[in-house]
């Protein structure tokens, strides 16, 4: 789904570097146009890559900014069409080309070079009558805050995201908004000094930041947990964005928790699902030496709700529900400017999730980077160990 659907998983990146080709909001219509997407559907190509407008996948021309510019945000989207032929049908195929080859030349047997030539025929023919599968991916960037927002979560597709964004703005690259760098922007001075301390990384690697720093999202969720069942759950946004700074607040865990663990041979990982009394299940796993990994966070701020999917590694969003947000249609509405009106209305409601969810993370850290957290570990500690 895209970023305009009500439910829709996200990740985050950082822009990094500095644009070869100038000015950003100029140039880049025509960046963007040199690695715009080609349609396969009339030949027998296997995959094509490239950008596409966020608004109409069909569309794959950048003439202008306002083909990809609304207001501080660049919005366009990636689309990797591939068509493949099942493999059933290929041996199938394949067997029978074999069987007419056998009658046509006599011969009881196919020789094993003949046969992958004719594989690779059959393979050429199948492929010329079967149809792409589109895939689209949108992705936005606020060019104020350097915050990209891409609608996947797929590591496969991920990479082929920053490959083709490398390539086109050629001097940047997206670096992954992971735990530790997002911790970094929701703390004042003192906690991020607190927060260098603490981190167990030996280098600046983003790869080693993440691997090395898993306590954020452990202790995090191990933390929220404990709140859902031993407070009220209501905080106060200390962050910026859409929402009032003081505003109260609402956030909690329910619906599904995943636990991983080490047993003797290998890796357990334990999904309860289904909304929560007790945490029983989940107290059993944790007595076991299990660690929260993934978990559903819901928030609420007067009458909207926001719930995601929280994966404790990276800071990914999987299933992220923000209020709905209706396109009108009817004979006396602009199409275009309804559906600017959506886009913006959409992006409020996702920075005022994510503004709700950064204040309740940055409420952890202000606890886990600061003297009490000794206390509240043993108090965690003893809830969990409490029948």
């Amino acid at each position: 789904m895209g970023i305009l659907a009500n439910t829709v998983s996200i990740c985050h990146f950082r822009v990094m570097g500095e644009l070869v080709a100038g000015d950003l909001y100029e140039e880049s219509p025509r960046l963007l146009a040199l690695q715009h997407f080609n349609p396969i559907d009339d030949s027998i190509e296997e995959v094509s890559l490239g950008w596409v407008h966020l608004d109409d996948p069909k569309e794959h021309s950048f003439l202008k900014p306002s083909d990809c510019w609304h207001e501080r945000y660049l919005r366009f989207s990636l689309r990797r069409d591939q068509r493949k032929v099942p493999a059933a049908l290929l041996k199938e195929h394949v067997e029978k080309a074999c069987e007419l080859y056998k009658t046509d030349n006599e011969v009881s047997f196919v020789p094993k070079q003949r046969k992958e030539e004719i594989k690779e025929l059959v393979r050429a023919r199948l492929l010329a009558k079967t149809l792409p599968d589109p895939k689209v991916y949108d992705l936005v960037w606020d060019t104020e805050k350097n915050l990209v927002t891409f609608t996947t979560l797929t590591p496969k597709t991920i990479e082929l995201l920053e490959d083709l964004f490398k390539k086109t703005f050629e001097g940047l690259r997206l670096v992954a908004f992971h735990p530790y760098e997002r911790a970094m922007t929701v703390l004042d001075s003192y906690h991020r000094q607190l927060l260098a301390q603490a981190n167990k990384a030996g280098g600046d690697s983003f790869l080693e930041l993440i691997k090395e720093n898993q306590w954020i999202g452990t202790d995090f969720m191990h933390w929220l947990i404990y709140q859902t069942m031993n407070s009220d759950s209501e905080y106060r946004v200390s962050q910026s964005g859409p929402a009032l700074p003081g505003a109260q607040f609402v956030g909690y865990i329910d619906d599904r928790v995943i636990l991983v663990g080490a047993i003797e041979s290998g890796t357990q990982m334990i999904t309860i699902n289904g909304p929560q009394d007790r945490f029983s299940e989940v107290k059993n796993a944790l007595q076991g030496n299990k660690k929260i990994v993934e978990a559903i966070i819901h928030l609420k701020a007067e009458d909207d709700r926001w719930c995601l999917t929280l994966k404790g590694e990276q800071f990914h969003f999987a299933s992220f529900s923000c209020p709905a947000v209706k396109l009108e249609k009817d004979s006396t509405t602009d199409e275009r400017m309804e559906r600017e009106a959506v886009f913006f209305e959409r992006m409020a409601l996702l920075e005022k999730g994510l503004q709700l969810f950064n204040s309740l993370f940055a409420t952890f850290l202000r606890v886990r980077l600061g003297s009490e957290w000794y206390q509240m570990e043993g108090i965690i500690h003893e809830w969990v160990e409490a029948a």
